[in-house]
């Protein structure tokens, strides 16, 4: 039953946002557009292009370790069951992603449950909303690595999968830095020179990262965005304005504060708002959640937050060439080709700027999983059988510009569960683990990978490599957690409606990579941005006399034939639930 907020009810914005990654720049951008009054959350740094550290052994720039004094764009969390990477700062992970956007599979869009959502036929012309918006293009050219990729292919019969990757990067001419995107109304851009430094952070204006687009247009509408801010708390109100945790959110929600890169988390400030959107990725939209769960100020939630964690069925596997007598393999953008060794799994070749070496302090010689000992006793029996590979496996210079880096991922059906507990490394607070779920468990070891990488490794003469975090912990490597607060028909079965609707909420939404229900398969963010896209076309315009967008697409075959802007005067109000 709707009711009417209390005229004595203050809110300092319609809507505040957490998180500026795909799912929360979209909603910046779509929901100004509507006229709404927006705040975006952000807990990183916002950053120029020439602040972006040279390499990433400039730790204090690259990582994001507040407690440490890094305030830098990569995030690494060491799970349970994985190590996750992901992005910080305005921007989200779009500062450190691999430019990658791809569409996923007919098989993935007509999957049960994006079927309830219209499947293909009705998801598609979001994905080329995103597309547009995020300045999609093909890989212009391909590299040694590339090549050396379809050499591999063709000795596992599946060369005909080779296809050049669909990037957000500009390409263009670099005497004409004039907004190449938006008809003059986005930021000047400079075209890429092909440094490989994408996932360092691009210092030369040619990545298409969110703020160059959704949050660029977002602000010129009035939309505020907070960095360095951390959501501490999301209480839901009652009719009186008091944080209520029996609340439903009808009333709005106050949200607490902390700064990440101030002195004891100074200043704390709180802020009230009619609606809320979660885009803080995985770990802060279900570690947010989680904490307000256990700590009964949101008892409505669904007893399926968290459950649902998917990886992509990921791993990273690197080939080193050590000598010299090779291409530059940096040379590039981040990702370039890919192909499907077999049906469910698609591997990538990625690149990092010549000297970011330092994900090779990670690098190990390649340990199967499986048989009868375990993989650690097999780590320590290849140490002493081959003691030169493995010096030369643990040799972290050079990694950039000597290795040939393999991303595999899977569509297979696993997962795990998110809980949030104190653990032995840091008792002192609880913080977001995982557990083994009832189904398929995430796999430590991917068998065609590991064949795939040996393969190509025998073809140019150089060496196999793993990580550590995988031989050691069985924690292999994912850029791409996905899950948590999974969409579904009931709360029985996920935490989210089909509109991306938190059950038991009003006017609280989730729209980030913990709204996806299955491994892709490819990389996840056009995805987030077309099912963002998908979920803001579902709220109403706020009432006002300003004219908001509404976007005509027109498909052609994989491409935009036409984007036409159509105004259009919003004259009445709907109150969004």
């Amino acid at each position: 039953m709707n009711q009417t907020i209390p005229k004595e009810q203050k809110f300092d914005y319609d809507v505040i946002i957490v998180g500026s990654g795909f799912g929360g720049s979209v909603s910046a951008y779509r929901l100004s557009q509507k006229g709404y009054k927006v705040l975006v959350i952000e807990s990183g740094k916002r950053w120029k292009a020439g602040d972006f550290p040279k390499t990433n052994w400039s730790l204090r720039k690259y990582l994001w370790m507040p407690k440490l004094g890094f305030y830098g764009i990569q995030r690494i969390n060491l799970l349970n069951d994985f190590l996750l990477v992901s992005g910080s700062g305005v921007g989200g992970g779009s500062l450190v992603y691999a430019c990658t956007l791809y569409v996923p599979s007919s098989k993935v869009l007509n999957s049960p449950l994006y079927s309830k959502m219209g499947g293909e036929k009705a998801l598609l012309p979001f994905y080329d909303v995103a597309k547009h918006m995020l300045g999609v293009t093909e890989n212009p050219q391909l590299w040694e690595p590339d090549h050396l990729l379809l050499e591999t292919a063709k000795s596992f019969g599946k060369e005909d999968t080779f296809r050049r990757t669909p990037v957000g990067i500009y390409f263009g001419n670099k005497n004409d830095p004039k907004d190449p995107f938006f008809d003059g109304d986005g930021p000047d851009r400079d075209p890429c020179n092909y440094c490989g430094g994408c996932m360092v952070g691009c210092r030369h204006n040619a990545k298409n990262t969110l703020d160059k687009n959704y949050l660029y247009l977002a602000e010129k509408l009035g939309a505020v965005i907070l960095p360095e801010t951390k959501v501490t708390s999301l209480i839901p109100l009652n009719a009186k304005g008091i944080p209520d945790p029996e609340a439903s959110g009808e009333f709005g929600y106050e949200l607490e504060t902390n700064s990440t890169t101030g002195w004891f988390g100074y200043p704390k400030r709180k802020f009230r708002s009619e609606q809320v959107v979660l885009s803080a990725g995985v770990m802060g939209t279900v570690g947010l959640l989680l904490k307000m769960q256990q700590e009964n100020k949101m008892i409505r939630l669904s007893e399926k937050l968290g459950d649902t964690v998917r990886t992509n069925s990921e791993t990273v596997l690197p080939v080193t060439v050590p000598s010299s007598n090779h291409a530059d393999y940096s040379r590039g953008i981040a990702i370039t080709s890919s192909v499907h060794p077999d049906e469910n799994t698609h591997i990538e070749p990625v690149r990092y700027s010549k000297g970011s070496d330092f994900f090779g302090v990670l690098a190990s010689v390649m340990t199967d999983g499986g048989g009868k000992f375990p993989r650690p006793l097999k780590f320590f029996w290849t140490m002493l059988r081959h003691p030169i590979y493995f010096l030369k496996a643990h040799n972290p210079f050079g990694f950039a510009k000597n290795s040939i880096i393999l991303l595999v991922m899977q569509t297979v059906d696993n997962s795990v569960r998110l809980v949030r507990k104190r653990r032995f490394i840091w008792p002192f607070q609880r913080t977001i683990t995982s557990a083994l779920s009832t189904g398929e468990p995430t796999p430590t070891y991917i068998p065609i990978a590991n064949a795939f990488t040996r393969k190509l490794a025998e073809i140019v003469g150089g060496i196999p490599r793993s990580s550590l975090n995988e031989t050691l912990l069985s924690a292999p490597v994912t850029g791409h957690i996905m899950g948590g607060c999974i969409v579904a028909e009931t709360p029985e079965k996920g935490v989210i409606d089909l509109e991306n609707k938190v059950f038991g909420y009003d006017n609280l939404r989730v729209c980030d990579a913990s709204m996806l229900t299955v491994n892709l398969g490819v990389n996840p963010s056009l995805t987030i941005t077309a099912l963002s896209e998908r979920a803001m076309s579902l709220i109403p315009p706020k009432e006002t006399s300003v004219p908001y967008l509404k976007f005509e697409v027109k498909r052609g075959f994989d491409k935009i034939i036409s984007f036409k802007p159509t105004k259009r005067l919003v004259k009445k109000s709907t109150r969004v639930k």
